[in-house]
């Protein structure tokens, strides 16, 4: 009981004293990712928050809650079939401030727990990214950086590079890695999407009786390719679609030594999603 009140008390610390008038929204998304092997369904929660701090300071918080669900239609071997599901809690802090009027930089913190069923401090891991963008003209950014995240699925420190080119009030080009995104808004109620990222994500499992063979760990990486569209359905409420298709998938378990001791092969699948999201 304590270790989990340790936990909670972990992510939610970066919401105490916060404000409800600041810039806040709520989301919650649902995701389906069928392949010739394997069916994953996600379901996604979070909260988000930031405010000013003075004219050149800005934090920001995301606490979110992830469901992954697994369906394996086809596993001749039964191996692990007890991975079912799996469960994440991270909560995402940002500060970013002005160091010149056209350079700014950004820091976040990133402690995130991802389990099977039985949360334990051991299930914390911290990532976070350091990174300085920096203004090239009145319309094309450039952004650099560096960041412990599990885009290759587990924690490992990778590049930030973008660069971001806003052509107009309604279209803007964001191009490099891990992200990529076309974005064109056509009135104040319709914004539509081209995304590439480089994702993925890791689980602790639960405990099983020690062998040569033990999985510790289940691994999850993909290149998701998608088209979105969001909707201002009314006042402060959104709607939000995304088709799209994940390439390179790769779903592995490894042993405590993140040596591969399993690989599912499910092969790569179209992703679609759908959600709501509140903002003011």
């Amino acid at each position: 009981m304590k270790v989990r009140f340790l936990i909670c008390s972990l992510f939610l610390i970066s919401f105490l004293g916060l404000r409800a008038q600041e810039n806040f929204s709520a989301a919650v998304n649902f995701k389906t990712v069928p392949t010739d092997k394997i069916n994953f369904s996600e379901t996604d929660i979070a909260l988000f928050y930031q405010k000013k701090l003075g004219t050149k300071s800005k934090i920001a918080n995301t606490l979110e809650y992830s469901n992954l669900k697994v369906n394996y239609d086809f596993n001749p071997y039964n191996f692990y079939a007890d991975q079912e599901k799996f469960n994440q809690v991270q909560n995402k802090f940002e500060y970013s401030s002005e160091i010149t009027e056209k350079t700014k930089w950004q820091l976040s913190i990133i402690p995130t727990a991802n389990f099977q069923s039985k949360l334990d401090i051991s299930d914390v891991t911290v990532l976070g990214s350091l990174s300085i963008n920096q203004q090239l003209s009145s319309k094309l950014n450039v952004i650099l950086g560096a960041g412990r995240t599990t885009i290759f699925g587990t924690p490992k420190f990778t590049p930030i590079v973008a660069f971001d080119y806003k052509m107009n009030e309604e279209t803007d080009f964001k191009i490099g890695f891990p992200d990529s995104k076309i974005s064109y808004s056509n009135n104040e109620r319709n914004k539509f999407s081209l995304t590439n990222s480089f994702n993925g994500n890791f689980y602790h499992l639960d405990e099983t009786t020690h062998t040569d063979n033990t999985a510790e760990k289940a691994v999850l990486s993909q290149m998701t390719s998608a088209v979105e569209y969001e909707r201002n359905v009314s006042g402060n409420w959104f709607l939000n679609f995304k088709a799209g298709y994940d390439f390179n998938k790769k779903y592995n378990l490894l042993d405590g030594s993140d040596h591969k001791i399993y690989d599912y092969n499910s092969g790569n699948g179209y992703v679609l999603g759908i959600g709501i999201k509140y903002k003011q």
